[in-house]
């Protein structure tokens, strides 16, 4: 399946400009274009800092998808590895975002030394119809991670941020392998920071049948791209 850039979507301009200033593993600049804040770019995913309506005043970043993936519900369970490092880019950029709150702009250290709890960070999708109505993109797959609590958040913006619509990559990663498995993933334990099957990314990420017959589905992970 190939999912090409639109033309007009808010989230193919930021992947492009992204790619055009060439900032695979780069230390965070600022985008002029933009005016957002690039913090990472890979060959499947561009992350930046949302920093006109953060949703939280510790940090809000925003990860998008670089191919147009139109929703979640594209994803199938060997995409799974691709949730798995949404997550892990989600806590270190998270982790590295400073304290300071100076009028020069957001400042950034580098992501060893973890300055916040990751019990405070908060991963996951505003799944449809609901949307965030700062960020008004609902057909270009991205996924939001910020620091609770949302002190910024009005209570109709709210609304795309709770239970209601919010779905934890935690939660969605676990319902997936659930899916494919008699294992119980998602309620089998009451944390799930502390689950083991979360230190293997690829679980769950291969379908077969009992007589050894393998029916994957291809991810759409984009290899041979170095981050």
């Amino acid at each position: 399946m190939v999912f090409q850039a639109r033309a007009g979507c808010p989230m193919c301009g930021i992947v492009a400009n992204a790619a055009s200033s060439q900032l695979d593993s780069c230390p965070p600049i600022s985008n002029t274009q933009s005016q957002l804040d690039i913090l990472w770019r890979d060959g499947n995913f561009t992350a930046y800092r949302e920093n006109t309506t953060p949703v939280s005043s510790k940090g809000h970043i925003i990860i998008a998808f670089n191919l147009h993936v139109p929703s979640l519900y594209t994803l199938s369970s060997s995409d799974l590895p691709l949730l798995a490092d949404i997550k892990t880019l989600a806590k270190r950029l998270l982790s590295s975002i400073s304290t300071s709150t100076s009028t020069s702009g957001p400042s950034y250290t580098s992501p060893t030394p973890p300055c916040h709890d990751e019990t405070r960070f908060r991963i996951g999708f505003i799944t449809p119809p609901f949307k965030d109505n700062k960020i008004p993109v609902t057909d270009h797959l991205h996924a939001h991670a910020y620091i609770a609590p949302a002190d910024r958040l009005g209570w109709w913006r709210g609304i795309a941020y709770s239970p209601i619509a919010w779905y934890s990559i935690d939660d969605l990663i676990a319902e997936i392998r659930e899916s494919v498995s008699n294992n119980r993933v998602k309620s089998g334990y009451e944390s799930r920071a502390n689950a083991p099957i979360d230190s293997v990314p690829e679980a769950g990420a291969r379908m077969g049948s009992a007589n050894g017959d393998e029916y994957t589905i291809h991810s759409i992970a984009v290899s041979g791209m170095e981050p």
